[in-house]
């Protein structure tokens, strides 16, 4: 099982642990990119695909490396709108 299998499988598993560069490995493996919103966007991180419709925006956590649970459980729905996971 490769690496991006077992972040699909954690994030399905709804973890209290989901980092954000883990979050951002499956959204590279997924075909995302990171776009930078500008100098003003702070900690929100904007990704995008060019075969995907869907933007995902999420907002990177400090000091914690961890994403929230509501931010988690919003990543894995959007991706499983697009029929990624």
């Amino acid at each position: 099982m490769g690496q991006k299998e077992k972040l699909i499988r954690k994030l399905k598993s709804n973890p209290r642990d989901f980092s954000f560069e883990e979050a951002e490995t499956l959204l590279r493996h997924l075909d995302y990119r990171r776009a930078n919103k500008g100098r003003t966007s702070g900690s929100r991180v904007l990704f995008s695909s060019a075969k995907h419709a869907t933007k995902i925006l999420l907002h990177k956590p400090h000091p914690r490396k961890e994403l929230l649970a509501y931010q988690v459980k919003q990543l894995r729905e959007q991706l499983e709108q697009e029929d990624l996971i």
